[in-house]
Formats: C-alpha cells, sequence, structure tokens
C-alpha cells in the first residue's frame, strides 16, 4: 500500500494501490506523472484563474487524477554562475495559489487506482550487470590491429620458416576496413588508422601474406597520410611519434611503397626526438618508466638492463606489442609465456594493454555510483574495492595490479573511492605525483592530461585536516582545469566522452561539499556517452564492462521510476501545505518545493518515502514556527510559554499561541504521528510506535526550546544549526534509527551533531549579504574536512553506524549546496530532478 500525504490527516494510504517499492525491483514510470519537462503549473480543472511560477517552461500538457489536472506553461533559462556565490533573498517569491476541491472524501481516495506495473527489463538489466562484476578478471578490452601486427611479426623461435603466432596474421586477414584500413571502426581517427594500417600491412608484407590486402593498405596511407596534421593532437596515441617512425623503418627495408618524405612526418620525427630526450637512457635502464611500454619504438637499448623491469606476468608494462618486440630481440621466455596468454583469451586479435584489472574495478564502480544505480550492485562494489586494497601501494596504482610504473589518474581514481568506502589510504601517495608545486600524469614526466587532473580534483576534495598535499593539489588541479576550460581547450588525450566538459564543468561548479546526488545522476546521465565513449591508449579502444549502453538504459529507467514517485509525493506535499495553512505564516510554496527538492536530492530510492518527507515536512514547519517565534506579538515569556505547552503532554496553552499558531503545534503533533503510521518499506526497520514519537518528539521539544532566545545574527545561526540537527533526527528515527547508546558510538554522534549545528550555522553566515568573509569560509571548510573524516573513518565495531554517519554528511552538503548555489540554478536543478524524464 502506498502512502501519500492528504489534508487534514498527514499521510494517509492509498488503497487498491498496485505498487512495489523496494531497493532492489523498483516501480515502473507513472504516465500519469511523467510531465513534459514543462509541465509544472498546477490548477483545478473549473478554476479559472492561473499564475506563473518563477520556474517556467515552454510547452503544455495536462494530466488529471479525478478532479485535477495538470497546466504547463514554462521555460529555463542557462544560467553562468560561479563557485561560491550565495544565495541572496530572493525579491519575487512564488505567490502561485494552488487550487484544489474544497473536500476530498474517503471515498475518492479509495477509488483512487494507480496502475504501477513492474518492469521486467529493469530486473534483466540488473542481473546482466550483476553477470558482468561476476565475470571480472583481468579485464575486458577489445583487440588492437596495431599490438596483434606486432605479435603477428614475431617468427617461430623453434627453428620453423613461419609466424609464431599464425592466429594474429589470420585476424589481421579478417579485420581489414572495407577502405583498405584497419582500426577502431567506431569512429575515424586519422591517428589511429594510420598507426594501426602501417602495423598490419608490415606484417602481412613481413610473411608475404594476402598481397591485395597488403596493397590496399598502402593506397589508404598514402591517401589519408596528409590527415596526421588535420587532427587534434590530443587524438594522438600512446607513443605515436616514437612507434610510428620505427614503423617506417622496417617498411623501408620491406621495399614497402609509402611516402616516406612526406612533408608532415618531419613534426613526427622531431617530437620523437623531445620525447627520447625526456627520458635518458641511462634513467630508463635503471628505473621503470612509461617507455617501457613503447619498446618497439626504441633503437639501441640494453636489453639485459631492460628485462630487470620486467612485469610478473612477463609483459613489459603490459604491452603486448612492447613484449613481442622484446620477444623478437631476446628470445625470453616470460614474454612468450605472456603473448601465449594473451593470444589464446583474444583469440588471435590482442588488445593494446592487458591486464587492465584496476582500470576496469575502478571505472566500472565509478559509473555506477555516478549514474546513480550503485545500491544494486552494494556486494559487487564491496567486492572491488576489496581487490584494489589488496593490491594498493605507497607508490600509487596503475592501470594494472603489480605495476613498477604509476599514474596519477588511476592512482585518483583508486583514492577516492578507497576513502569513500572506509578504507584508509594516505594522501602521501600524491607526494610521487608532485614536483615544485605542480602535479603530472606519470612519476618522471613534466605532462598533465586534462582527465588525470579532473580525477586528481575529485579525489583532493575528500581531504581531512592537515593533509596539506591534498590542499595543493585541490588549488592547482583547480588552477589547471580553469585555464584549459577558458582556453576551450578540454579535449582528452585518454579518452573521447560525450560530454567531458560538462563533467569538469560540474566538478568545478559542485564540488564534493556541494555536490547532491540526484543533481549530480541527473546530469551524468546526459554526459555518459554509453557504448560511444571510446579510450586512447596505443591505439582506440573499448572497455566493455566500463562504457555500456546497459548502464544507461539501466540508469534512465530507474532514475524515471524514482522520479514518479517524488512526483506523486510532491503531489501529496502541495495538498498537505495548503491543508495545513502555512501560506498563512509565510511559507510559500515555493519554499514548500524547495525542501521537498532537498530531501528527494539526497534521500531517492523509492522505499524511503518516510525519510523524504520526514525531511520535507519537518523542515517547512520548523521554518513556520520560527517565522511565528519572530513576529513582534511573540514577547519572551509567550514563547516560553508555549514551548512549555508543548513540552506538558502536548497541552497547548488557552492565550497568544492559541490565538495566532495554535496549529502549527498541532501540525508537528500530526506530522509525528502519520510518521510513525507509514508501513516500513523493503528490508527497512521500523521502530515501535511509542519509542518512535517519545523520540521525535524529544528532538522537537529541544529544537523549540533553543527558539525562545531574543532574534538577531546569533539566534538565526543557532536555529540553522539547530534545524539541521532537528532534521537529521527526524531522518534517522523515520529510518528506523534511534541515538546510540553504547559509549564509542555515543561519543562519535555527539561529535556529528557538533560539527553539523556548527558547520550549518556558519554556511548561513557565508551566504549572508554582510558576513560573507574569509575567515567565516575557513571555518566552513574546516568544519567540513572535519566531518568528511568522521564519516569516512572506520571505527571500532561498536562504533556508530555508517548509515547514520551518512545522515548527518547529506544534512550537511544540502545546506551547502543552498549556501553556494544561486537562486536560478537551483530553480533548474528542481527541474530536472523531479519534472524532467531521461
Amino acid at each position: 500500500m502506498l502512502s501519500v500525504a492528504t489534508p487534514g490527516a498527514g499521510i494517509r494510504p492509498i488503497r487498491r494501490c498496485s505498487i512495489l517499492l523496494c531497493s532492489d525491483f523498483p516501480v515502473t514510470s507513472l504516465p500519469l506523472f511523467r510531465l513534459s519537462p514543462l509541465s509544472f503549473i498546477l490548477n483545478r480543472g473549473c478554476s479559472g484563474k492561473k499564475k506563473d511560477m518563477p520556474i517556467s517552461y515552454p510547452g503544455e500538457g495536462k494530466a488529471e487524477v479525478g478532479r485535477w489536472r495538470r497546466i504547463a506553461d514554462v521555460t529555463v533559462t542557462t544560467f553562468a554562475w560561479r563557485e561560491n556565490s550565495s544565495i541572496k533573498p530572493s525579491t519575487q517569491e512564488c505567490n502561485v495559489e494552488v487550487e484544489w476541491p474544497s473536500r476530498i472524501s474517503e471515498a475518492d481516495q479509495e477509488e483512487t487506482i494507480i496502475n504501477l506495473t513492474v518492469e521486467s527489463g529493469i530486473r534483466r538489466m540488473i542481473e546482466e550487470v550483476k553477470e558482468m562484476f561476476l565475470s571480472m578478471g583481468d579485464g575486458e578490452i577489445t583487440s588492437s590491429a596495431y599490438d596483434t601486427a606486432w605479435v603477428a611479426m614475431v617468427p617461430d623461435l623453434t627453428g620453423g620458416c613461419g609466424p609464431r603466432f599464425p592466429s594474429c596474421l589470420q585476424w589481421i586477414v579478417d579485420n581489414q576496413h572495407g577502405d583498405g584500413s584497419w582500426g577502431y571502426g567506431g569512429l575515424f581517427s586519422a591517428h589511429d588508422r594510420i598507426i594501426n594500417t602501417l602495423a598490419c600491412v608490415v606484417a602481412l608484407r613481413s610473411w608475404s601474406a594476402s598481397p591485395e590486402q597488403c596493397e590496399k593498405g598502402i593506397l589508404f596511407l598514402k591517401e589519408n597520410m596528409r590527415r596526421l596534421a588535420e587532427e587534434d593532437e590530443e587524438l594522438m596515441p600512446i607513443g605515436f611519434e616514437v612507434a610510428l617512425p620505427s614503423l617506417l623503418d622496417i617498411a623501408e627495408r620491406l621495399g614497402l611503397d609509402l611516402p616516406y618524405d612526406y612533408p608532415d612526418l618531419e613534426d613526427i620525427y622531431a617530437k620523437r626526438e623531445i620525447k627520447l630526450k625526456e627520458i635518458p637512457r641511462d634513467v630508463m635502464h635503471h628505473v621503470p618508466t612509461t617507455l617501457l611500454h613503447s619498446l618497439e619504438g626504441m633503437p639501441d637499448v640494453e636489453w639485459d638492463k631492460l628485462l630487470r623491469h620486467q612485469n610478473l606476468d612477463g609483459s613489459l608494462l603490459f604491452s603486448p606489442s612492447s613484449t613481442a618486440y622484446a620477444l623478437m630481440q631476446t628470445g625470453n621466455q616470460n614474454c612468450l609465456l605472456y603473448l601465449h596468454k594473451v593470444v589464446d583469451k583474444f583469440r588471435g586479435g590482442v588488445p593494446n594493454v592487458y591486464p587492465v584489472d584496476f582500470f576496469e574495478h575502478l571505472w566500472a564502480v565509478d559509473k555506477l555510483q555516478r549514474l546513480g544505480i550503485s545500491r544494486y550492485f552494494e556486494p559487487e562494489i564491496k567486492q572491488c574495492m576489496e581487490y584494489v586494497f589488496k593490491y594498493w601501494t605507497e607508490y600509487g596504482i596503475c592501470w594494472a595490479r603489480n605495476s613498477l610504473v604509476q599514474d596519477i589518474d588511476d592512482t585518483a581514481m583508486g583514492f577516492r573511492l578507497l576513502r569513500l568506502h572506509g578504507y584508509s589510504v594516505s594522501p602521501d601517495v600524491f607526494r610521487n605525483f608532485e614536483r615544485e608545486g605542480e602535479f603530472f600524469g606519470f612519476v618522471g614526466q613534466l605532462n598533465q592530461a586534462v582527465t588525470g587532473m579532473y580525477n586528481l580534483n575529485r579525489a583532493s576534495r575528500l581531504v581531512f585536516p592537515g593533509e596539506e598535499i591534498l590542499q595543493r593539489a585541490k588549488d592547482f588541479s583547480c588552477r589547471f582545469l580553469r585555464e584549459k576550460q577558458a582556453s576551450n581547450q578540454l579535449l582528452d588525450k585518454w579518452v573521447i566522452a560525450k560530454d567531458i566538459s560538462g563533467e569538469i564543468a560540474y566538478a568545478l561548479e559542485f564540488p564534493f561539499y556541494a555536490s547532491l546526488p540526484r543533481i549530480e545522476t541527473r546530469l551524468y546521465i546526459e554526459q555518459y556517452g554509453g557504448a560511444d565513449d571510446v579510450w586512447i591508449g596505443k591505439t582506440l579502444y573499448r572497455m566493455p564492462y566500463v562504457n555500456n549502453q546497459v548502464y544507461l538504459d539501466l540508469a534512465k529507467a530507474d532514475f524515471n521510476q524514482c522520479q514518479a514517485v517524488h512526483q506523486l509525493e510532491w503531489l501529496g506535499m502541495q495538498r498537505w501545505y495548503k491543508e495545513s495553512g502555512l501560506q498563512v505564516h509565510k511559507v510559500t510554496l515555493k519554499t514548500a518545493l524547495r525542501a521537498y527538492f532537498l530531501a528527494a536530492a539526497v534521500i531517492f530510492e523509492p522505499d524511503r518515502s518516510a525519510e523524504r518527507l520526514g525531511w520535507a515536512k519537518s523542515a517547512l514547519l520548523a521554518e513556520a514556527i520560527a517565522m511565528c517565534f519572530q513576529s513582534e506579538c511573540y514577547t519572551k515569556e509567550t514563547k516560553f510559554t508555549a514551548v512549555n505547552g508543548f513540552r506538558v503532554n502536548g497541552q497547548q496553552p488557552r492565550w497568544g499561541w492559541k490565538r495566532t499558531g495554535e496549529e502549527l503545534m498541532d501540525l508537528v503533533d500530526g506530522l509525528i504521528d502519520a510518521l510513525e503510521a507509514m508501513p516500513s518499506r523493503g528490508q527497512r526497520p521500523k521502530l515501535p510506535a511509542k519509542t518512535f514519537r517519545q523520540n521525535l518528539r524529544c528532538a522537537w521539544e529541544e529544537w523549540l526550546t533553543g527558539l525562545k532566545e531574543e532574534a538577531g545574527d546569533a539566534q538565526q545561526c543557532y536555529k540553522e544549526g539547530e534545524t539541521a540537527l532537528l532534521l537529521t533526527r527526524a531522518v534517522e528515527l523515520c529510518a528506523g534509527r534511534t541515538e546510540p547508546v553504547h559509549d564509542t558510538a555515543r561519543q562519535e554522534y555527539i561529535h556529528l551533531a557538533h560539527l553539523i549545528t556548527s558547520v550549518c550555522g556558519r554556511l548561513h553566515l557565508r551566504a549572508s549579504k554582510d558576513n560573507n568573509n574569509g575567515s567565516s569560509r575557513e571555518d566552513v571548510e574546516s568544519q567540513m574536512q572535519e566531518l568528511v573524516k568522521s564519516v569516512c573513518q572506520r571505527h571500532s565495531p561498536n562504533g556508530l553506524d555508517d548509515q547514520t554517519k551518512q545522515t548527518f554528511l547529506a544534512i550537511a552538503k544540502s545546506r551547502y549546496y543552498t549556501a553556494c548555489c544561486p537562486s536560478a540554478v537551483l530553480d533548474k536543478h528542481i527541474a530536472k530532478v523531479l519534472f524532467e524524464p531521461v
């Protein structure tokens, strides 16, 4: 049975409602509530009046429930704004009047039938994703014609006259494109097609195989070599400037008819010399470097020294092409074993790098979290985190375990996810990538990639107090990304993504403290390219368990279903708002919408309706009561009497309060009863009625007691902080959790309660016009750091429940968001999260 707020009765159940709300089997979208982006204004069908709300979107749509209908008439503009800008009191409030039937009979409610059916497709997609995680090993990755060609060139080392890996040669024959090229078929990149095609024609000519295909490839190279100069340098594959000259030398020795004197090749040869000078030979021989990944382009190396840097699996920095070249030069048996393993797994068409286990585990988890569907896969995500933590090192990680070379991109992603999941990881790992105040992609190198700095920025936001290295990482990455953003240079050297600029813009404007889950998910669903996103290695490639259509389809279906439930709840909230008479106490419908939005943007799961409504309605009643207490007709004595009247068995005084606001205290009592009556959903526990009422009433009594002092900035700060704690306690009780009694957990709870009241009070100062000063901002940041530390760090088994910690963090982040987000942008987010389907 689904519970919805109804006038006069708080929250009442709708009978005969066919709906299943549980964490892993959500409901389908409601056609009734699937409004066009556009539909927002509510009017009663018989009313001739309509007033626009501040958010309005073009278009018109109607939906009817009994005697009600929606009429849409709205437009949203895109607003540019800066991080740390503050909300100022709006001069234009929403005075829309929402017309409802004067009476709603019990029969009307009982006859309301909502046809919600469960989509079997969602269950299928969930199971499909679970199977992906279950089958995760060293990584699923597409084949590389370039690397396959190098492996195909390996001769039979036992004395035969043919190739050691004939299946690789056959793969080349079977995978030529119609235009004569080889390479990634999903999009055309000149760099990718030319390096792949050149390697394949060299391999074919080496064994005098398929001469017609070879000639076709040569023709393609002649016609398209000019395109190298026309393409963005960021699309150049890893080691291209080293590998292409090496292949051209081999091709010339084989007598291939190619444009060796093409003018633009001079620039590539010049880049090769610069690349080789970056890491001197003596350094390369004694220290593992990224050049191990591109040895096929390195002449005159000392192999006995280089093989000391061989990985445990026999590869040279996990590169099949580099390892194949090393095998041809040395006959090393460990190289041979590695290549046999890779060729067998991929049936001849080897990838450009393997394994990619860290890359796959970390990025898959990141995608699920940002797409808002991670709750379906908590056991699988835990296994991924355990796997990464098992191989974590003080030097960082790279795309595969047991690597001798580390990179900042994988290290930053691993650090952030491990810290978010409660693992103890030191930020000192980033010192390995710092030099003179700058951070670099690899140890010993002097370049940065956009996504590497983006992930460093995301990791740096999880700073604990005193972690100066993360503060420096945040400052540098912010500066780097903003400079790239300002110059429109956000193409990345590692990935061709749908909207990397949008991802970076969101991260800069809404850092971790201000990023609410549903907003991030709603925007990321638009930014995520699914199966169309392509990665750049030695060649272009895809990671099917990182970028695929299943994740995107599941995210869209899940978001729309959550949104349908939110729209249903918002409909009930509006009825409750009108029948409660909150508008009389200067609480506008716009305020009600924002209160519900903040709750739904953080607590979005369909089975957490009580927590959402407990948050939103408590916030509105607290606002109304606070404004009542601040009115001129309330003296210190009348406030004291009113609060005492509420504390003593809920009996209200017969004078003063009764004349002007007794209904507000009645609403608090009614809300407590209504929330207690809401049924438990899924696996969530439900507290005994007496325990629930006593604890929530106690929370309200303590909050009311704090409002007795005179008004002013100090009182406003206190009210904001104590209201945040009130909302936290309400959400916790609605979730079936009471305040802890064990000493360890109790101390943690008290510490978090102190932090959230202080942070939210200071955020009020920060958002005010006269107090937006540096010291207040620093205080907020330091306390948010302490709050994040308290939430993310694991304590003893008798410590505070992790979900309770997350509630504290969620409330604090919602307040941080409202303090930093301009009103126009907030309205845009409301429209996207609550009313625009994906």
